[in-house]
C-alpha cells in the first residue's frame, strides 16, 4: 500500500497540530490533578515543579491519527494487525509509565513489563518474519529483540534528562528512519515514523527550555518502545549484512551513548545504575559551560549526525558503506572517552 509524498506531510503535519494543542490540555490537567516532576530528589536538576501528562498527549496524538488514517484508507485487516503489533506493546508500556509518574513504582515491576512486551514484540516479529535484520536463527533473533527493545525503552527513558532533549532526539531519529523506510519501500514504517517525528516536534514547542511539561515515563517508555520496534522491523538498503545491522546502532546512538557513560560511571563509583544522577551527556555538557538550550541542540545535532550516517550507508557502493559504519563508530568512541572523562556530578 503504497502512500504519497503529500499524504506523508498530512500524517506529519495533523499530528504535530494535534499534539500541538493537546500538550497544553493536558498541562492544565496535570496542574488540577497536582501531577508534577517535584525537584524532590537529589539528581533533579529543575527548581520549580513541573507538571507531568505530557506523554499522554503523544500517545493520544499518535494513536489517533494512526488509525484514523488506517481506516480512512481502507488498511487491509493484515495491515491492522502489523500496525497494532507495532503499537500495542507501546501503548502497554506507556500506561506503566503513566502510573509511575502517578504512583512512583520501583524498577523491578517496571522492569517485568518491559521484558513481556519485548517478549510479545519478539514473538510477532519472527512468527509474521518481520524482523529486518534477521541472522536467520529464530532463537538469537528473539533474544536480540528483547534485548533491544528492553535497552532502547530503558535509555530513552534514562535519556529524558533535559528540557527537550529527548524529544528532539527522537524527532531526528523519526525523521531518519521515515526517508529510510520511504526509500526502501516499507511504507508503514515510514508512515509511523512521520507520526512521530510529527508528535515529538509538536510537543516540543511546549517542552523546550525552559519546559512547561515533561513528557514523564509515559512518554519516555510509548516512544523507547515504539522506536526500538520500528528500528528492528526496518530493512536497510544495505549491501552488507554488517552495515545493515549497525543502521539501528547508528540511529540510536546518542541515547546509547548517554545510557553507556551513564551506566559505567555508575558502576565504577559502585553506585547502582538505576539510581538518579548528574552524570548524563546532558549535564555534562551544563558543567562544560553550555545552557541548557545550547546543551539539548547539541544532542540534536549528534543525532542529526549519526542518522545521516545511517542514510548515507544506503545510497553508497559496499566499501563506502563499510567506511562511513567506521568513522561512525570511530565518533562514538572518542565522544564517550571524551564524556566519560568529565568529571562525575553526584
Amino acid at each position: 500500500m503504497a502512500i504519497t509524498h503529500f499524504q506523508y506531510f498530512l500524517l506529519f503535519v495533523a499530528t504535530f497540530v494535534f499534539v500541538g494543542f493537546l500538550t497544553p490540555i493536558m498541562r492544565k490537567i496535570a496542574i488540577n490533578k497536582e501531577i508534577y516532576d517535584a525537584p524532590t530528589s537529589a539528581h533533579k536538576t529543575h527548581k520549580e515543579p513541573v507538571p507531568y501528562l505530557g506523554g499522554v498527549a503523544i500517545i493520544i496524538g499518535i494513536i489517533v491519527v494512526s488509525y484514523s488514517t488506517a481506516f480512512y484508507k481502507d488498511f487491509s485487516s493484515k495491515n491492522l494487525i502489523l500496525m497494532t503489533s507495532v503499537l500495542a506493546p507501546a501503548f502497554v508500556l506507556g500506561l506503566i509509565g503513566l502510573w509511575d509518574d502517578m504512583k512512583n513504582l520501583r524498577p523491578g515491576p517496571r522492569f517485568a513489563v518491559q521484558t513481556l512486551a519485548g517478549i510479545f514484540t519478539a514473538w510477532i516479529l519472527i512468527s509474521e518474519n518481520t524482523v529486518g535484520t534477521a541472522t536467520g536463527s529464530k532463537v538469537i533473533d528473539a533474544l536480540i529483540t528483547v534485548v533491544w527493545v528492553v535497552g532502547i525503552s530503558n535509555s530513552i527513558n534514562f535519556f529524558d534528562n533535559l528540557d527537550g532533549g529527548a524529544a528532539g532526539t527522537v524527532a531526528v531519529t523519526t525523521s531518519a528512519l521515515f526517508v529510510l523506510g520511504f526509500s526502501g519501500h516499507q511504507y508503514m514504517i515510514a508512515a509511523l515514523s512521520s507520526v512521530t517525528a510529527g508528535a515529538t516536534i509538536g510537543f516540543l514547542l511546549w517542552n523546550k527550555s525552559p519546559a512547561r511539561i515533561y513528557m514523564g515515563d509515559a512518554g519516555a517508555l510509548f516512544l523507547g518502545v515504539l522506536v526500538a520496534t520500528l528500528t528492528i522491523r526496518l530493512k536497510p538498503d544495505a549491501e552488507i549484512q554488517w552495515t545493515s545491522f549497525a543502521t539501528p546502532v547508528l540511529l540510536l546512538a546518542v541515547p546509547i551513548l548517554d545510557t553507556s557513560v551513564a551506566v559505567i560511571s555508575r558502576l565504577k563509583r559502585g553506585v547502582s545504575p538505576f539510581q538518579g544522577g548528574h552524570d548524563h551527556l546532558s549535564h555534562r555538557l551544563i558543567r562544560a559551560g553550555l545552557s541548557r538550550r545550547r546543551a539539548a541542540v547539541c544532542l540534536w545535532l549528534l543525532s542529526a549526525l549519526f542518522a545521516a550516517a545511517s542514510i548515507s550507508i544506503t545510497l553508497t557502493p559496499r566499501v563506502i558503506e563499510q567506511v562511513i559504519v567506521a568513522i561512525a563508530a570511530l565518533i562514538w568512541g572518542c565522544l564517550f572517552i571524551a564524556f566519560f572523562r568529565t568529571a562525575d556530578a553526584n
